[in-house]
Order: structure tokens, then C-alpha cells, then sequence
């Protein structure tokens, strides 16, 4: 009888859901940063955007997953005990579905919360924490299907920010940067036991989530390691090739790789923007162009700390570590123009970009760390916001100065906006007015 509900529940969500738009796990579909929906405003009425519901929750960076009517997204507390959590809430009303609790003990630097976003594929849910534990959940009732802590089962020196790379589902296997020696940065367990299925690269672990692309007809996993940049084969491990990155401070690696017509965009604060060309052969691959700054404030093309960019066509567009939002011609890296107006201009300051090109081609909303929503449109002649409003605020746990920031990346699904701080989770809608 239990599975025959869980059946019809499963059914049900289903039917409901498949043809809305889901964002259910880092950055969306296809981890591209991209929002599809159509049917969205086009500029706020007003100063503070209305909230549906909002719920409290603690710290952490990670931010939310919505998917099958649910939304998931982690935290931390350290009282009574330092643990982590994982809670689902209803997409509708906010009403708590179930929470989990288990303990973890931090020795990382900036200790706010778990990092890593939930991954929520075929029913189930898998966390990663700052401290190496894994876990796959029964994305509807929360039952725990198998756990592990990858610090007991590897040779792992944990990142210096803890573990912070988005687990990923792909040809049969959950693929997670674990950063083990030797050989097993990045490890292909079995999604619903948690059997070891392959383990390849000898590197430690960066923060950036990996991604899957398709060339030369077959797909490939590309994940920005802490020194090296890998492509794979993601039923087996075999390495395709292997690009030298190294790090020369603290493995900062954060931003997601950027895909687009057979080159790959990598860019961090100390080592700069890269870009790689891929060749009609999978198993090869060929140095673009890589531009650095002459020092921390002298910087050419895009040098961001967490910020993933996008691209539209010739044109990449990003923020640097100091809060400066830029431009840069893909073709050679030369900077285009730069902008002031979107982000605090601050070290280490940030926001995301999602791109919405239902809206128009290049549309782009932007969630600052100030808690704004922005509506912009980019071009290589500037950048051209078009409403912002205020949509959470910054809280402190994540960086006790300027005010504090929300460095978590929103969810875009149902046509609304779901954002957390070190305080709450929102919900806001989005949808345009019927007529």
C-alpha cells in the first residue's frame, strides 16, 4: 500500500509539473543559468517586490531548489550542537514537507553554511555539506536511501571553503567533485545505492560545479578542478584530455564554466580569464587566448571571484572582484566597457545573471548582494537596466561587513522567484497580471 501511494504521489507530480519550469538544481536545466517561462513582468511596480511567503531558516550559502512542487535548500545551526540541515518546503504556501538534521562539526574558514545547492533528479535528492557528508534523500517523504562521509572514505584534504561543488546526474551515475588522492577528484557513484562506479583526475577539489556538454556527438563532463580543467567521459571516467589551470592562492576556482559553439569560458580572481577551443576531436583541446591582471587591481578581462558570466555571441559578460561589471570581447579577452551601477562596488563583491530570452535575446536578471532584483538587457554598447526592486535583505553570518550580503543564487521556477538570506527563504511571483 505504501508504494502504491508513493506511486500515485510521484504520478501526480508528474502530471503537474512537467510542463512547468523547474530549477532543480545549480543553476537550472541543463546548468546554464537560463530561465525559459514565458509570461513574466517586464518591470516592478514598486520599490519592494510583494512577497507570497517567506520562512525562517539559518545560515548558509547554498541556495534553493525547486522542483516537483518542492522546494529544498539547506542550512547550519551551532546551538545546542553544530549541525546542518535539509529542509523541503511546498512550493505554494511555504508549509514545511520534512526537515533533516545531522551533525557537523566545521573547520573551514568562513562558516555560515553548507555551500553546495541540492540536486533533485528522478525522485531523489542528493546534498553535499561543507564537510564532505553526502547524502540521498526520498525527495518526497525525506527518508534517508544511503549516506556517506567522503573525508572517511577518500584521501581528502578539505578545501580551505570546505566542499562547495553542486553534485551532478548524468549517464546513469552521481558525479561529485570529492578532490580524493589518488586519482579520485572526482568520483561516479551509483544514484540510488551509492556504490563507487569510477573515479578519475589525481587533483584536489575546487569549488566550481561541474557541467555536461554535448560535442563531437557524445557528452562530455567538464569540471574546473583545483588545478587543472578535465573532460571526461561520464558513463566511464576515461579522461579525454586535461588543460592545465593552476592555482596560485587558495584553490578559488568558483565559477561555473561557460559553454558556447566549441569554447569554454573559465575565469577567477588571481589567474584570470581562459578560454579554450574545442576541436572537432573530443580528445583534444586548444589554448584560446588567457588574460591576467598585472596585480589584485590592475585587472584585464573578467577576473571574478563567484560570479559565473554569461555570453552572447562575441561578447561575455561578468563581474569583477571589486564589484566592477564588465564586458570583454570573447574573441581575444580585450575589455569592451565597464559599469558601476548593478553591484556594491566592494572586494569580493557579487551577483548572479540568469538569462531570460523569452523576454528578448539578450535579457538578463540580475540578483545582487544587496538583495535587488534586476531586469537588464547587456550589448556590447553597455548595459541598460531597465526596473529594480528590492526582493530580501542581507543578513550578516555571510560576511559581517558593508551591511552584510546574500551570496546564495535564487531559483527561478513557476513563474516566481524563491530567495534565501541567513534569516529566511522567499517566494515572490513574477507572472505577469492577467488581462
Amino acid at each position: 500500500m505504501k508504494q502504491l501511494t508513493y506511486l500515485l504521489i510521484t504520478l501526480f507530480a508528474f502530471i503537474g509539473f512537467a510542463n512547468a519550469g523547474e530549477w532543480s538544481q545549480w543553476r537550472g536545466e541543463d546548468r546554464e543559468g537560463t530561465w525559459k517561462e514565458s509570461g513574466i513582468i517586464e518591470k516592478f511596480e514598486e520599490e519592494q517586490i510583494p512577497i507570497r511567503w517567506r520562512v525562517p531558516i539559518s545560515s548558509g550559502y547554498s541556495g534553493p531548489i525547486v522542483a516537483d512542487g518542492r522546494v529544498y535548500v539547506t542550512d547550519r545551526l551551532t546551538k545546542p550542537k553544530q549541525v546542518e540541515r535539509v529542509h523541503c518546503f511546498d512550493w505554494e504556501t511555504g508549509e514545511q514537507i520534512w526537515s533533516y538534521t545531522y551533525d557537523s562539526i566545521y573547520k573551514i574558514d568562513y562558516s555560515a553554511g553548507p555551500r553546495a545547492t541540492v540536486t533533485v533528479h528522478d525522485g531523489l535528492a542528493y546534498v553535499l555539506g561543507a564537510m564532505g557528508h553526502l547524502h540521498c534523500f526520498d525527495a518526497i517523504t525525506g527518508a534517508v536511501l544511503w549516506e556517506k562521509v567522503l573525508t572517511t572514505e577518500y584521501d581528502i584534504s578539505i578545501p580551505i571553503w570546505g566542499f562547495a561543488s553542486a553534485p551532478i546526474v548524468e549517464a546513469g551515475h552521481l558525479i561529485v567533485q570529492v578532490g580524493g588522492k589518488p586519482d579520485a577528484c572526482l568520483v561516479a557513484f551509483d544514484p540510488k545505492t551509492g556504490e563507487e562506479k569510477w573515479k578519475a583526475v589525481d587533483d584536489s577539489a575546487s569549488y566550481s560545479a561541474p557541467i555536461v556538454i554535448t560535442h563531437a556527438g557524445q557528452r562530455i563532463l567538464i569540471c574546473w578542478t583545483g588545478n587543472n580543467i578535465a573532460a571526461l567521459d561520464p558513463k566511464t571516467g576515461t579522461v579525454h584530455w586535461i588543460h592545465p589551470f593552476p592555482s596560485t592562492r587558495w584553490e578559488i576556482g568558483i565559477a561555473t564554466p561557460i559553454f558556447h559553439e566549441n569554447e569554454l569560458f573559465f575565469t577567477n580572481f588571481y589567474e584570470g580569464s581562459l578560454l579554450l577551443k574545442l576541436p572537432s576531436d573530443a580528445s583534444t583541446v586548444e589554448l584560446g587566448w588567457h588574460r591576467v591582471g598585472k596585480d589584485e587591481k590592475q585587472t584585464e578581462a573578467i577576473q571574478t571571484t563567484m560570479t559565473t558570466p554569461v555570453r552572447f555571441g562575441n561578447y561575455i559578460y561578468g563581474v569583477d572582484s571589486y564589484g566592477e561589471f564588465r564586458c570583454i570581447d570573447a574573441r581575444n579577452g580585450d575589455r569592451v566597457w565597464e559599469d558601476l551601477s548593478a553591484v556594491p562596488t566592494a572586494r569580493w563583491s557579487t551577483m548572479h545573471l540568469i538569462k531570460h530570452p523569452v523576454s528578448s535575446e539578450n535579457r538578463v536578471w540580475m540578483f545582487n548582494e544587496r538583495g535587488e532584483l534586476l531586469i537588464t538587457e547587456l550589448s556590447p554598447e553597455g548595459l541598460n537596466i531597465i526596473s529594480r526592486a528590492k526582493l530580501i535583505e542581507p543578513t550578516r553570518d555571510q560576511l559581517n561587513r558593508r551591511g552584510g550580503v546574500t551570496w546564495a543564487h535564487p531559483a527561478f521556477a513557476y513563474k516566481h522567484v524563491f530567495a534565501r538570506n541567513d534569516k529566511e527563504l522567499v517566494c515572490a511571483n513574477l507572472a505577469k497580471s492577467e488581462e
